[in-house]
């Protein structure tokens, strides 16, 4: 972009916002018609990535169109979840949406969308990061129950997806919705799920890593468990306060 200047007649200046030019008027003109640049950049690109973007969106936010079945963790978590709103008296259902969010899609998703080196063994470069930057931001948007509201001095980044995001919010809506409507998952299905997947990847991880990283929890929250099993009636059944004491004791005298 080339604009005039008086001492040597021209002036270049490259693709950038001029934040320090000494002309606001000359500065503001510039910094738009960059704007301008990039907004059909930005455009250009996600119309190219829109079916990968809503493919991605559908899978994860659909009981029936994933490749395989819903996970039984699933099901079993959120339905615990309803069972403490409810024992609770919470009868707010933006609380509930955002309590399975937080569960799930903002606490594991965005962060496998934001960060695919976690699970594949590839390079992410700034420009790579800055595109997943949008996509797991519009993925938080979706989950939100606040109304999305958009201003003219909003970033193109939150505008480009604008008018998806209600679509994308009654995805996640449904969702949970079908969730609920699944047949219950009993202790006993669950625990034979967890035995199998236990199975399945035995040789996956470190089991003793593992089992070192839950004794550091539990022994920095001991009285609070502790008191919370002391609390539950089924705990108390199967002594599990009184296990997690011996447990804590055994591990002190080793250490």
């Amino acid at each position: 972009m080339i604009t005039p200047d008086l001492e040597s007649g021209v002036k270049v200046w490259h693709l950038v916002k001029n934040h320090d030019h000494g002309d606001q008027k000359e500065g503001d003109r510039g910094s738009k018609m960059v704007s301008e640049i990039y907004l059909t950049r930005l455009l250009a690109t996600k119309g190219t990535l829109q079916k990968f973007v809503d493919d991605l969106f559908e899978t994860l936010f659909s009981t029936v169109h994933r490749g395989s079945a819903l996970p039984l963790a699933i099901k079993y978590m959120f339905d615990f979840l309803d069972e403490q709103a409810d024992k609770h008296s919470i009868h707010d259902t933006d609380v509930r949406h955002t309590w399975k969010s937080n569960c799930l899609p903002l606490r594991f998703w965005v962060n496998v969308i934001k960060n695919p080196q976690f699970v594949f063994d590839i390079h992410k470069g700034s420009i790579t990061d800055a595109c997943l930057s949008v996509v797991a931001q519009t993925f938080m948007d979706s989950c939100s129950t606040s109304e999305h509201r958009l201003g003219k001095d909003s970033p193109s980044n939150k505008l480009l997806y604008a008018k998806d995001i209600p679509s994308y919010k009654s995805w996640v809506e449904r969702y949970y919705a079908d969730i609920a409507k699944l047949p219950a998952i009993s202790d006993q299905d669950m625990n034979a799920y967890l035995a199998e997947q236990s199975r399945l990847h035995a040789i996956e991880f470190n089991m003793l890593s593992a089992l070192n990283e839950i004794y550091s929890y539990v022994s920095k929250y001991s009285e609070e468990i502790i008191g919370a099993l002391e609390q539950d009636e089924q705990a108390r059944r199967q002594r599990l306060a009184y296990k997690v004491e011996q447990l804590i004791g055994a591990m002190s005298i080793e250490s």
